[in-house]
């Protein structure tokens, strides 16, 4: 089970009564977004997964243990009609959804994809994180457009929430920078877009993580704990926690003021020269 994730006392009712869904919420950052909404007083959260059915029972758990209600939903991203069945299996099960976090994207860092080549890889995320997340979140938004006064209850409009990187705007050296960059860089330019569209009838915001310490940063070098800590001005490695309590903070059901925002959780870029922030 991961450390530092369950909190057997709610945080605080900022959720209470919503119903939320989190894609790729098995693992890492989407685990940790789904049990801080949990936390936060959600009624009920479905978990979507990909293949691990492990993680998302485990996630599920830890809802429960919150009082939650918990749906589970298997769905492959990559596959335009699965992303469809998803989205028809979030309201038949939910009934009305509250907050939508985009979380999923294909892992070609830690998967088997990570043996792929660099244009292999580069598809892989377009097609993934870029392509069928737009087609997902399209569907998402005509359903909340849909949903009138009566059933969510009060004039606070639904809110999607989309993954980022915060490097995509100026760029990062090496492979990483010009796969994650381009693609993170039109996920972010797409959900300001959406945000456009959809206000004020749907919230969209954005949170892009620097340098957290998921599966891969576990098992990296001291090269890249050095690098991470070094260009960071809190001296650490972000957290899966630290990207949900900025996620829960834009997707909050009563934080109806903000909507087209771009948060950053990389701990306040490193700009001194002497780049000492990891000792």
């Amino acid at each position: 089970m991961s450390k530092n994730v369950v909190s057997k006392k709610p945080d605080s009712s900022e959720f209470r009564g919503a119903r939320v869904v989190v894609t790729g919420a098995s693992s890492g950052i989407g685990q940790a977004i789904a049990v801080r909404t949990a936390n936060s007083g959600a009624s009920s959260v479905l978990v979507h997964y990909r293949k691990n059915r492990e993680g998302a029972e485990q996630t599920a758990e830890m809802l429960r243990q919150q009082g939650t209600e918990v749906f589970l939903t298997s769905a492959d991203l990559s596959d335009p009609d699965q992303a469809e069945q998803l989205v028809d299996a979030a309201w038949n099960q939910l009934g009305h959804v509250t907050t939508w976090v985009n979380n999923a994207g294909a892992d070609v860092l830690t998967s088997k994809s990570a043996e792929l080549d660099f244009q292999s890889k580069l598809r892989l995320l377009l097609e993934v994180d870029l392509v069928n997340t737009i087609g997902l979140s399209r569907l998402v938004a005509d359903r909340m457009l849909k949903q009138t006064a009566a059933v969510s209850g009060s004039n606070v409009p639904p809110s999607m929430t989309f993954i980022g990187w915060d490097q995509a705007p100026a760029g990062m050296e090496g492979d990483a920078g010009q796969m994650f960059g381009p693609v993170k860089a039109a996920v972010m330019a797409y959900a300001n877009s959406l945000a456009q569209t959809l206000s004020p009838h749907v919230r969209v915001n954005t949170v892009a993580p620097g340098w957290i310490q998921t599966a891969w940063g576990q098992s990296t070098s001291e090269y890249w704990n050095q690098r991470a800590r070094s260009q960071s001005l809190m001296a650490r490695w972000g957290t899966p926690q630290d990207v949900a309590r900025a996620v829960c903070f834009l997707a909050a059901p009563g934080n109806t003021f903000c909507t087209g925002q771009t948060l950053n959780v990389n701990g306040g870029w490193n700009r001194r020269p002497d780049h000492l922030g990891g000792d």
